[in-house]
C-alpha cells in the first residue's frame, strides 16, 4: 500500500479535490467557433495579410494556453498525468486542424487542386501516440502523393512559421509514400516514429495509404529484426544514463524504469499485433491482465511526474534532479511521517514504480529471446509454446528455452519453499530464470507466509543464496525484482526502493546493498585489482558467511533512528531466525552496529597517535573482527557510487587495518603497546631512509617518531631529498604526483609560527587545490615538516598533467609560508546551484579530549564551498593556536573535518573557556552565506537535535 498523508495530518497541504471528472474536448476548445473566428479576422484583413497572420497567431495562441491552463488545473486536481498529456495532445489537434484549415483556406487556397496537392498531415512520435507532454517537441509528418509543389511547400513553410511563433518545438518531415518506407527501413527510429503515426487532416485517402503500405511492407515479417534493434537501443540508452535503476535523480524519460521503457514495450507489441491506442495494444494478450494492470499504472504514474516536471520548469525537463524533488513530492500530497521526509516517501514510490517497469521489462525480454530461439520451428508469434523443455536433475524444475522453468504452474502453491530454491538451483547452474517462472513467483508471492521463515530448508536455501560462491549479488538482485527477498526477508524488505535525501548517495538503500555485496564477492575473488590487501584480508576470514550476512543487512537500520543501532538490532534478530547460532549472530550484530567506524576513524582522526589506535584495536577485540569490519568498510565505500572510492581512502584504510592488526597480533592493544610498535616500525623506517641516503638532513633527523611512523619509506626518502637540495633554504616547497594517483603531495619546510597552517590553506584555496589530508610535523629545532594531500573539487588529481599549474601552486605556498599573513585570499566564485540549496545542512562544531594524549579533536560539519578550509583555519589560528593534524572530507553537499589543536606551539588541549568562544566562531564561518532550504517538522526537529549534541 502507498504510503500516503492522511487528510487529517497537520503537516500535509491542503486536502485534494475529488479528481476531476473526464474531459471532452469540445468543453476545452470548442473548434467550430475557433475556425469561424480566425475566418472572421481574415475577411477583416483583405489587402493586409501580416494583420491576417497577427490576428489568427493571437487568436490560436489564446486557445493553445487557454488548453494548457486547463490541463495544469486538472493535473493539481488529481488528474493523472495520462490523461493530463491525452488532453494537452487533443487541444494541440484543434489548433493544428485549425491553423491548416486557415492555411488553406484563406491564405494558398488551392482552387483547382490537381492529383501533385494531395497532402496529409500525421502526427508522430508521442505526439502521433496521442500522449504530448507540457514542454515536449510537436513531430509531423507531412506526406505527399509524389513529387513537392509550390503550395504544398507554402503550406508546410506557413504553418511551420506560426506554430515556431507560438513558441512550439516543431519536428517536420515532407515525404512520399515510398520515402516513407524506404527511410524506415534504413533507419528504425524513423520506423518507430512512422510506426505511431496518426492522421490529423489533409487527404485521409493518403493518409490510409501510408498506413496499409507501411504496415504490408515495413512491417509484416520483420517482427524479429524491429524487435532485436529496439532492444539494442534500450541497452545502449541505458548505458549512457547509467546503468543503474535507482540513481538518486532518476530521468524519468530515458533512465532505467522510465517511460522510454515502457514505450518500448507498446511499440514492440504493436509492431507484433497492431492497435492504435495504449488500451488496444495493452490487450493484445501478451501481457496477463495483471501485468497490464502494472504496465497502465506506471504510466500513469511516470506521465504524472513528467507532466509536473514540465508545468514546474517551463521546458521539457526530465530529470528529477534534487532541487525539484520536495515540490514533487508536496504536489503529490507526500508529507514528513516520523524519521522519513516527506521527499524520501515519495521518491521511494518512484522506484517501486520503476522497479515494476523492471520486472515488466525482464519478462516481456525473456518472453521475445525465448520466441527468438523458436523461430525456427514456429512463427514469431506462437511465442511460449511449450516446446524445446528438457529435464534437470532438480525435482520441480526443468530448463526451457536456455533458461530455469518449473514444470506446471501449481509449483510453487503447493511448496512455497520452491521459490527460494528457483534462484539458488538457477545460480548454480549459471541460468536466468524463464518469464512464466518469473510470473508464477509473483503471482505466488503470498503463499510465502512468516511460518516459511522458521523452516530449516527455507534457511538453508536463503543462506546457499546469500552467500553463494558464484554470484551472490546477481541471486539476489533477482530475488529482490521478484519480491521473494523482502518477502522472506522483512528487515530487507523495509530498505527497499529506500532513499536519502543527500548528494552523497548514488543510490537507493537496497540497490547500494546489493552493489556492496557484489563488491565483497569481487573482493574475495580479486576480481578488483585496486586493492590487492582486501583479498588476501577476506582470505584470512574464518567465517565468511557473517561477512555476507553482515552486508546484506548492515544498512536496514537507515531511517528508523541510529541506523547502526537499530542496525545492530534488526541484524541480531534476523541472523536468529535465519537459524545462526548465537555466536555467530552475535558478530553479525557487531559488524552492522559498527560499520562506519573504520571508514570514520581512517578519515577523520590521525591514525599515527597511538591513542587512536589502542581506541580502535580495543573497539575490535579480535583479529577476525577486524578483518571482516575491513573488507566490509571497503566494499561499503565503493558501492556508494562512481568515484567516491579513491587511493587515498584506501591507503588510510590499510593503514589503519595494519596498525591495529599488529597491536592485536603483539596481544598489546593498550596504547602503550601500541605506541611502543609505532616506534619499533619508526625506528625500522628511520634506518631504512638513513642508508637509502647516505645520511639525514638536520631538520628530518630531529623529527619525532610519528613523523617516521606515519609514512611509507619511499615517501620518506622523497621528502629526504626535497630537503637535502635545499638544505639552506628557510622556505622549502615541492610538490609531486603520487604513484597511485590519490592526489598531490604537497611538502612544505619552514620556521613554525602561529597561523602558519592557516596561510598556507590559503594559498593553496586560491589555487582551487582541495587539501584531503594535512599532516604537521615540529622538529626539536623549531622548524615544521607540513605534508598535504591536495585533489581538484571533483575528488580528483589536481592539476594532473599540467605541470605549469603545479609550479604556480608551489610560488603561491612558497610565498605565504615566507611572508606571513596573505591578507584578503582571492578564493574561486562557485555561487550555490539550486541542486546543493535543496539540502538543508546545518553546521555544527564538537570537541574530544579523549582522542589525544596531547591535542583536542575539533569535529566539524557543514556545507562545502571553497575556501572553507582556509576560512576555520584563520579563526583556528586567531585564537593563537596551532594546528597538528587536518582530516578533510567532502560527503556531497557536505564537507566532515576534523582539527586536532593545541594552545600555541608545544601547548596545553583547550579549556572551557577557549572551546566556547571558538565554537561561536567556527558556527559563524559554517553558516555563513548559506542558502534557504525547505525546512519541514522533520528537517527542524532533526535541526534540535544537532543543536542539543552540540
Amino acid at each position: 500500500m502507498t504510503d500516503r498523508a492522511s487528510s487529517h495530518d497537520a503537516t500535509a497541504p491542503r486536502p485534494r479535490r475529488e479528481k476531476p471528472r473526464p474531459w471532452r474536448i469540445g468543453d476545452i476548445i470548442d473548434g467550430r467557433a475557433l475556425r469561424v473566428r480566425l475566418s472572421t479576422a481574415a475577411l477583416d484583413s483583405i489587402g493586409d495579410e501580416d494583420a491576417a497572420r497577427a490576428c489568427a497567431l493571437d487568436i490560436l495562441h489564446q486557445a493553445l494556453f487557454r488548453g494548457r491552463m486547463i490541463a495544469q488545473e486538472r493535473l493539481q486536481e488529481g488528474a493523472d498525468g495520462l490523461d493530463t498529456a491525452r488532453l494537452l495532445s487533443a487541444v494541440q489537434d484543434e489548433v493544428l486542424s485549425a491553423l491548416f484549415d486557415f492555411t488553406t483556406v484563406h491564405v494558398f487556397r488551392a482552387h483547382n487542386p490537381t492529383e501533385g496537392e494531395r497532402m496529409a498531415v500525421m502526427a508522430t512520435g508521442g505526439y502521433g501516440r496521442g500522449v504530448l507532454g507540457p514542454g515536449s517537441d510537436i513531430d509531423l509528418l507531412f506526406v505527399r502523393s509524389y513529387k513537392a509543389t509550390a503550395w504544398a511547400e507554402s503550406v508546410i513553410e506557413y504553418m511551420l512559421y506560426m506554430l515556431w511563433d507560438m513558441g512550439l518545438k516543431v519536428g517536420h518531415a515532407f515525404r512520399t509514400i515510398e520515402e516513407c518506407i524506404r527511410l524506415s527501413e534504413e533507419d528504425v527510429t524513423i520506423k518507430t516514429s512512422i510506426l505511431d503515426a496518426r492522421h490529423l487532416f489533409g487527404d485521409a485517402g493518403l493518409a490510409a495509404e501510408m498506413k496499409a503500405a507501411f504496415r504490408e511492407r515495413a512491417i509484416e515479417g520483420k517482427d524479429v529484426e524491429f524487435i532485436a534493434a529496439k532492444l539494442a537501443e534500450r541497452d545502449n540508452r541505458h548505458g549512457a544514463k547509467g546503468e543503474a535503476r535507482y540513481v538518486v535523480e532518476p530521468n524519468v524519460k530515458d533512465g532505467k524504469g522510465g517511460l522510454r521503457d515502457l514505450q518500448t514495450m507498446f511499440w514492440i507489441l504493436k509492431h507484433l499485433y497492431g492497435g492504435e491506442t495504449l488500451e488496444e495494444v495493452m490487450e493484445t494478450g501478451f501481457l496477463d491482465p495483471r501485468e497490464r494492470r502494472t504496465f497502465l499504472r506506471a504510466a500513469r504514474f511516470l506521465w504524472s511526474v513528467r507532466c509536473h516536471l514540465h508545468f514546474m520548469t517551463g521546458r521539457e525537463e526530465d530529470r528529477l534532479s534534487f532541487d525539484l524533488q520536495p515540490e514533487m513530492a508536496r504536489r503529490f500530497g507526500y508529507v514528513d511521517r516520523g524519521e522519513r521526509l516527506g521527499v524520501e516517501r515519495f521518491m521511494k514510490r518512484y522506484f517501486i514504480v520503476a522497479k515494476e517497469v523492471g520486472v515488466l521489462t525482464r519478462i516481456l525480454s525473456a518472453r521475445l529471446e525465448a520466441a527468438r530461439k523458436k523461430a525456427d520451428t514456429g512463427p514469431l508469434r506462437r511465442m511460449l509454446a511449450g516446446d524445446g523443455a528438457r529435464p534437470i536433475d532438480e525435482p520441480g524444475f526443468i530448463i526451457e528455452t536456455g533458461r530455469l522453468s518449473v514444470t506446471d504452474e501449481d509449483t510453487f502453491r503447493t511448496d512455497p519453499v520452491q521459490m527460494l530454491r528457483l534462484f539458488t538451483v538457477a545460480d548454480r547452474y549459471g541460468l536466468d530464470l524463464h518469464p512464466f517462472a518469473l510470473t508464477e513467483v509473483m503471482r505466488s508471492l503470498s503463499q510465502l507466509t512468516p511460518a516459511h521463515r522458521e523452516s530449516d530448508e527455507a534457511r538453508r536455501i536463503f543462506l546457499e543464496a546469500a552467500t553463494s560462491y558464484r554470484d551472490p549479488a546477481g541471486t539476489l538482485r533477482l530475488m529482490n525484482e521478484a519480491g521473494v527477498l523482502g518477502r522472506f526477508l522483512p528487515e530487507f524488505g523495509r530498505i527497499v526502493a529506500q532513499t536519502q535525501f543527500n548528494m552523497y548517495h548514488h543510490y537507493t538503500v537496497d540497490e547500494h546493498t546489493l552493489r556492496a555485496v557484489a563488491t565483497l564477492s569481487d573482493i574475495e575473488h580479486n576480481r578488483l585489482d585496486a586493492h590487492p590487501l582486501p583479498h588476501k584480508v577476506f582470505q584470512k576470514l574464518r567465517r565468511r558467511q557473517n561477512v555476507y550476512l553482515a552486508m546484506l543487512l548492515h544498512d536496514t537500520g537507515k531511517g528508523r533512528g541510529d541506523q547502526q543501532e537499530v542496525g545492530a538490532l534488526t541484524a541480531r534478530a534476523a541472523s536468529l531466525r535465519l537459524g545462526l547460532s548465537d555466536s555467530d549472530a552475535t558478530e553479525v550484530a557487531w559488524l552492522v552496529g559498527h560499520h562506519l567506524e573504520m571508514s570514520e576513524t581512517a578519515q577523520k582522526r590521525d591514525i599515527s597517535d597511538p591513542r587512536t589506535i589502542a581506541q580502535f584495536a580495543r573497539l575490535c577485540e579480535t583479529e577476525e573482527r577486524l578483518r571482516a569490519l575491513y573488507v566490509m568498510t571497503v566494499a561499503d565505500i565503493c558501492a556508494v557510487g562512481p568515484g567516491v572510492w579513491n587511493a587515498w581512502k584506501g591507503q588510510l584504510l590499510a593503514e589503519l587495518y595494519k596498525n591495529t592488526a599488529a597491536a592485536l597480533a603483539d596481544g598489546r592493544p593498550d596504547e602503550e603497546g601500541v605506541t611502543a610498535d609505532l616506534q619499533e616500525r619508526a625506528e625500522d623506517r628511520r634506518w631504512a631512509v638513513t642508508e637509502a641516503l647516505g645520511g639525514l638532513t638536520e631538520t628530518q633527523g630531529a623529527l619525532e617518531g610519528a613523523y617516521w611512523a606515519g609514512f611509507e619509506v619511499e615517501e620518506l626518502v622523497w621528502h629526504g631529498r626535497v630537503l637535502k637540495d635545499s638544505e639552506d633554504a628557510e622556505v622549502i616547497v615541492k610538490a609531486r604526483a603520487r604513484e597511485d594517483g590519490s592526489g598531490v603531495a604537497l611538502l612544505v619546510s619552514c620556521r613554525d609560527r602561529v597561523g602558519l597552517f592557516a596561510d598556507l590553506a590559503g594559498a593553496m584555496a586560491g589555487q582551487s587545490a582541495n587539501i584531503v589530508s594535512a599532516q604537521v610535523f615540529t622538529s626539536e629545532t623549531g622548524r615544521v615538516m607540513d605534508v598535504f594531500l591536495l585533489q581538484n573539487e571533483c575528488g580528483e588529481l589536481f592539476a594532473a598533467g599540467d605541470p605549469h599549474r603545479l609550479e604556480a601552486l608551489e610560488r603561491a605556498v612558497f610565498s605565504a609560508a615566507g611572508h606571513g599573513a596573505v591578507g584578503s585570499v582571492s578564493l574561486p566564485s562557485r555561487r550555490v546551484g539550486r541542486r546543493e540549496a535543496a539540502f538543508l545542512v546545518e553546521p555544527k562544531v564538537s570537541f574530544d579530549d579523549t582522542e589525544s594524549a596531547e591535542y583536542t579533536v575539533i569535529d566539524l560539519s557543514g556545507r562545502d564551498r571553497p575556501g572553507l578550509l582556509y576560512e576555520i583555519t584563520r579563526e583556528i589560528s586567531e585564537m593563537g593556536l596551532s594546528i597538528g593534524s587536518a582530516h578533510v572530507g567532502s560527503y556531497g553537499e557536505r564537507v566532515f573535518d576534523a582539527f586536532y589543536v593545541r594552545k600555541g606551539i608545544g601547548g596545553k588541549s583547550l579549556d572551557a573557556a577557549t572551546k566556547s568562544a571558538l565554537k561561536e566562531r567556527l558556527l559563524a564561518v559554517l553558516s555563513r552565506d548559506e542558502p534557504e532550504a525547505p525546512a519541514t517538522p522533520v528537517r527542524q526537529l532533526k535541526r534540535a537535535r544537532s543543536a542539543d549534541s552540540f
